[in-house]
């Protein structure tokens, strides 16, 4: 039976989506084609219609779940209060694929890391758009405040002490706001 080319493409919408979100989950390794397919409630052998290789769709789907860009649109300290919370660590499979999907991807094709490249870029790109101050501090500050956001999450998300996890993600928020007011060359404030 031969399906439209609308139902193609919301059939490749769906394994997108459910792809990303169960990368993020459990990783590229721990994820096979036919799980991604069953999960889109679509056969396994319907796969090979949409793509090539599970290479290409772990590169589809990265560029997929970075192009959502979720909070985004957020004013910047709301943004990173939602980035910074144990609601966002504990939803792996639907929260930011950087900081779910990292570490995986340097093991990947290069066209997969060029996927997070181009992710982690825009993610760059539009913070500088955000925070205040002249154009070389502002991209300086979104790169140190993106750097943070990402790295506390990941700790936050592997650590098994939920208190330590927590205070992670509570006190990079803390520092982040404190620099919001300090040029970006001044010294961290002393504790």
């Amino acid at each position: 039976m031969k399906i439209s080319r609308e139902q193609m493409a919301e059939n490749r919408q769906r394994i997108l989506e459910v792809a990303s979100r169960l990368f993020r989950e459990k990783g590229f390794e721990a994820v096979g084609v036919a799980e991604v397919m069953k999960a889109a409630g679509l056969t396994h052998g319907s796969f090979y219609g949409h793509f090539s290789s599970k290479d290409e769709l772990i590169v589809q789907a990265l560029a997929h779940a970075l192009g959502q860009r979720n909070g985004a649109s957020l004013p910047l300290g709301a943004y990173m209060e939602e980035y910074l919370s144990p609601r966002h660590r504990d939803n792996r499979a639907g929260g930011c694929p950087i900081s779910g999907l990292a570490a995986d991807t340097l093991r990947q094709t290069p066209e997969a890391r060029a996927a997070m490249t181009e992710g982690v870029r825009a993610q760059i790109d539009g913070m500088s758009e955000k925070v205040e101050g002249p154009d070389a501090d502002r991209r300086r500050r979104a790169i140190a405040n993106w750097s943070a956001m990402v790295g506390a999450t990941i700790l936050a998300r592997v650590i098994v002490d939920p208190a330590l996890s927590k205070e992670i993600l509570t006190e990079t928020l803390a520092w982040i706001d404190d620099g919001a007011d300090r040029p970006a060359s001044a010294p961290a404030k002393a504790e």
